[in-house]
Order: structure tokens, then sequence, then C-alpha cells
């Protein structure tokens, strides 16, 4: 079955895309780590964030590596394709779809690492809310006996 040269530019718009929403991930992430250098070191929820942020930091920089990669591999199929090389252009295209694959699967990981790093954030703020009533409670008048 040849593959026509249309198929593999199909995935430029979405390629380039992701691309753009990774790196957006990486500077929402760089900001945020930015504004953690202020945080309090002994507290145990902090390191358990500052091991999310390595985490999330590393796994962005792999979707964005594959994402590249397969950019690359879909240009060289491209390329391949027009010069006839209708195998090796589909092997290449094939390289590049599980490339993309692979990048897609690291994002869901680094969303779940996302997630599990806002409920850390919500612990806190569940915590705060809890002493915030203690405090009230004690606070309320209460009628003489």
């Amino acid at each position: 079955m040849a593959l026509p040269l249309a198929t593999p530019a199909l995935l430029f718009p979405a390629i380039s895309l992701l691309l753009l929403a990774y790196t957006n991930r990486f500077l929402t992430l760089a900001t945020v780590v930015r504004a953690f250098s202020e945080a309090d070191l002994t507290n145990e929820r902090t390191v358990r964030q500052l091991v999310n942020f390595r985490r999330r930091i590393n796994l962005i920089k792999q979707m964005q590596a594959f994402g590249v990669g397969s950019f690359f591999f879909c240009v060289i199929c491209m390329f391949l394709l027009h010069l006839g090389y209708q195998y090796w252009g589909s092997v290449l295209f094939a390289g590049s779809l599980l490339m993309l694959a692979y990048s897609l699967a690291l994002s869901v990981w680094e969303i779940h690492i996302s997630a599990a790093a806002i409920n850390i954030h919500l612990e806190v703020i569940e915590q705060r809310c809890d002493e915030e009533k203690r405090k009230q409670s004690k606070n309320r008048w209460r009628p003489r006996r």
C-alpha cells in the first residue's frame, strides 16, 4: 500500500500545537517553581511538592524530545516519499507515530503527577480551613449557665 505524501503532512499542525502545549506546561511549571522558592523547606508537603516538580520537569523534557523527534521523522518521511522511497518513508512514518504516541503517554503521566501535586496543595488548604473553623468555634458566644 502506497503512503501518499499528504498523510504525514497531516501531522504537522497536530505536532506543532502539541509542542506549543508542552512548552506552555514547562513555562507554567517554571513559574510555579520560582514562586515556590520562598516556601518552608522543613515542611513535609513542601518536600513532596519539590519531588513532584522534579518529576514533572523531567517528563516534560522527554515529552518535548519525543515530540520533536516525531516531527523530525515526519519531515524526513515526507522527503523520502517525495524522492520515491516508499518503504523507508513508511518506516519513518511509523516511527514518527510511535514517538508521538509515547510523547502523549508521557503527557498523561505528567497530568497524573500534576493532579497529585494539586491534591497536596488542597491538603494544605483543607488544614487551614479546619484550623480556622476550630478558632471560630472557640470564639463563639456561649450563653451563661
